[in-house]
């Protein structure tokens, strides 16, 4: 019976990751999943509790620096950005109205769904703008004073 709690709480905790995209939670997981082994095994649960602690504590240690150096925004390591990264500072082109709640613009060739950075900001078609951040699939933009708002 042990064993299928610690195979529960790992699934748990991997779900979780899913969710936090922290790549934390896994680490608890894999030691989660090293004590279901141990219990498989006949481990006593202080044993069982133990070997959670220590995977948990060795892939935290071993696995986090690694993570969070690969993890570094390309622009910090001098590389070309792709992905998002890529998108946030771009300049995009107005197709509808953009307002706090909706809107479209063009990033690169591409219709994108859009919300103004600033909530007070109403954004008309045609004018330029400048992507703060992306959430999601939806670009947060700011009007973009460098390129003189309207298109030509």
């Amino acid at each position: 019976m042990e064993p299928v709690l610690w195979i529960v709480l790992g699934v748990v905790l991997a779900i979780a990751e899913l969710f936090t995209a922290s790549l934390f939670l896994v680490m608890f997981a894999a030691g989660a999943f090293a004590a279901a082994v141990a219990a498989a095994l006949g481990a006593p649960v202080a044993v069982q509790a133990l070997v959670f602690a220590a995977v948990s504590a060795l892939s935290v240690l071993a696995v986090r620096p690694v993570i969070r150096r690969h993890r570094g925004s390309a622009r910090d390591d001098g590389d070309e950005p792709f992905g998002v990264a890529a998108i946030e500072g771009a300049s995009a082109l107005v197709l509808e109205q953009v307002d706090a709640d909706s809107g479209r613009v063009k990033i690169d060739g591409e219709s994108w769904s859009a919300r103004a950075y600033d909530s007070t900001q109403v954004l008309a078609p045609g004018e330029r703008v400048r992507v703060i951040e992306v959430k999601g699939v939806t670009a947060m933009v700011w009007r973009d004073e460098f390129t003189g708002g309207e298109m030509p």
